[in-house]
């Protein structure tokens, strides 16, 4: 298999990486891409922690993730092998994990919060993409997604708002900002405007790569 093309695709919490990576890969047929994403690589510690230490612990640090498997897995697939990841359940007990069998493709997609931190991640990067909103829509979707989804309280979710997802965005991704090749404002509630944008990317991928 020929060198792979790699995106990188980062953004703060609540800036709406899960609907663009969703609308983008349907763009795609599942040999022509694989999604690596830096959530599965978060080192487990929900058995070490009562509810409450949970609900304080802050998950917006580089040291959070295990970035030397992190950066295993990539080159692994850049090699054309497979690989088996355990998912991550954000720490929910009750949520049994999936084995993940990632398999090596022409596009790869790496995502999450520190990959343009890990400099090693970041150095085989071919495209760099940076999905950005406004604070006030992305407090508001990670309000609604943490109370739904996780069970965390509205207070929760603020308070680490404010002391880990805001500080963590301002030190380990905004200042790669200005380093990516396309930097793409999603404020929208419409899903037309989103498509419209990874339709436009895959069709150059397509003339580049898929060809």
């Amino acid at each position: 298999m020929n060198k792979p093309f790699i995106i990188g695709i980062a953004g703060g919490s609540g800036s709406g990486k899960t609907f663009f990576l969703k609308c983008f890969l349907e763009h795609f047929k599942d040999h022509e891409v694989c999604l690596v994403s830096q959530d599965d690589y978060y080192i487990p510690v929900a058995h070490t922690m009562t509810k409450e230490e949970n609900k304080l612990y802050n998950f917006d640090l580089p040291s959070t993730i295990d970035h030397a498997h992190f950066e295993d897995d990539i080159e692994k697939l850049i090699r054309g092998e497979s690989f088996l990841k355990k998912e991550y359940t954000f720490n929910n007990p009750d949520i049994v994990p999936k084995m993940l069998e990632i398999k090596p493709a022409p596009v790869i997609i790496v995502e999450g919060l520190f990959i343009l931190h890990f400099k090693k991640i970041a150095s085989v990067l071919n495209l760099k993409i940076f999905i950005e909103a406004d604070n006030d829509i992305a407090l508001q979707r990670r309000i609604k997604r943490d109370e739904v989804e996780r069970g965390y309280s509205h207070d929760d979710v603020v308070y680490k708002w404010e002391n880990h997802v805001t500080p963590a965005y301002q030190e380990y991704l905004l200042p790669y900002r200005n380093e990516c090749d396309q930097v793409i404002t999603n404020n929208s509630h419409e899903a037309e405007d989103i498509i419209c944008v990874t339709e436009a990317i895959s069709k150059q991928l397509r003339q580049r790569v898929l060809i």
